[in-house]
């Protein structure tokens, strides 16, 4: 089994050198003296370390070479992992947004929210400093937020006026007004969004209405996903 793998590694190296070979000439990297000479001297110091250290396990050659293999495959991954970063963060939260509720796969000024299993949109957002689950409701005017949200956000609920009325799912109550500093979905970030905050009791999800959508350049239900796209 070893040695089979030890052959696969081998030809998965022998067709990645094939290809680099054959590849036009204008897509190879073009050497300066210096950069040549810096190559040069790195390949003499290889084959020189490489001779080492054939010559120190020669009696136990097969198994020098399949360790030399494996910390080449890592390194080989360690190095397409980074030079593909950005893509993989991409990928990874496109995969996150479809196991976990509420997460928001960022692309650029694109936020992307996978439906949830009620058929509703739950987002999860940060108001100031507190992470905060959501759901999308574009027949409210306006954020609306619990007691325990504005609470967890640092909102000065000791101060409130109770002036404003609002449809809730228990019937009409009365709400406060407030700025939140800064509301945040994945990528995008809007400041100074006004927001309500509901009395106690009279709501049991926290609402993401209209204050904060119309601040987008534009957001729509595609399929079974809320895409969310902010100014640049």
């Amino acid at each position: 089994m070893r040695r089979r793998f030890l052959w696969i590694v081998l030809a998965v190296l022998a067709a990645l050198v094939l290809v680099l070979v054959i590849q036009r000439d204008d897509a190879l990297p073009v050497l300066d003296p210096a950069d040549l000479s810096s190559f040069t001297v790195k390949i003499v110091a290889l084959v020189f370390v490489g001779a080492l250290a054939l010559a120190f396990f020669r009696e136990r050659l097969s198994h020098a070479l399949e360790a030399a293999l494996v910390w080449v495959v890592i390194a080989l991954l360690l190095i397409v992992g980074y030079a593909y970063r950005f893509e993989l963060r991409d990928v990874s939260d496109r995969v996150l947004s479809e196991l976990v509720p509420g997460h928001a796969a960022s692309r650029g000024r694109v936020v992307e929210i996978a439906r949830g299993r009620g058929g509703s949109f739950s987002v999860v957002v940060q108001i100031n400093s507190a992470r905060i689950a959501m759901v999308l409701d574009s027949g409210a005017t306006s954020v609306v937020l619990t007691q325990e949200a504005a609470k967890a956000a640092g909102l000065p609920l000791e101060v409130l006026a109770y002036t404003v009325n609002v449809d809730t799912a228990n019937g009409r109550a009365r709400a406060a007004p407030v700025t939140l500093d800064r509301l945040t979905i994945g990528g995008i970030v809007e400041r100074a969004v006004p927001a309500l905050i509901a009395q106690p009791g009279q709501l049991r999800s926290n609402l993401l209405g209209m204050s904060f959508l119309n601040r987008l350049e534009s957001w729509e239900v595609r399929g079974d996903r809320l895409i969310l796209r902010s100014y640049p």
